[in-house]
């Protein structure tokens, strides 16, 4: 009996822990003087102040869209490499709308 309980808390232990492990914190920077609102399917839809920094704590493979003339448009995808980094999105924004050919 001890042994099967010692097992299940190992193994609750273990899923939290790989749970924990699949999710970074970054800060996300708005250095501009206008709010850029974004969405985060089933998490949020943060509106960075102007001038502002927001920390977050997302899982890797969350998508972050921004809005272009009222449609949404994927802005990142969340991987291991954003871990503790900074990231101007005014300027990913500007990047993407590059990639993806859109006119302001």
């Amino acid at each position: 009996m001890r042994i099967l309980l010692l097992s299940i808390l190992f193994c609750i232990g273990t899923m939290s822990i790989a749970s924990a492990q699949k999710s970074v914190g970054f800060t996300l920077k708005n250095p501009t003087a206008k709010s850029i609102p974004l969405w985060i399917p089933s998490v949020m839809n943060p509106n960075l102040s102007p001038f502002s920094t927001s920390g977050v704590r997302l899982r890797v493979g969350q998508k972050i869209y921004f809005k272009h003339k009222m449609r949404k448009k994927l802005l990142l995808e969340v991987t291991n490499e954003y871990d503790e980094q900074s990231l101007n999105v005014a300027k990913l924004i500007r990047e993407r709308k590059k990639q993806l050919n859109l006119k302001s």
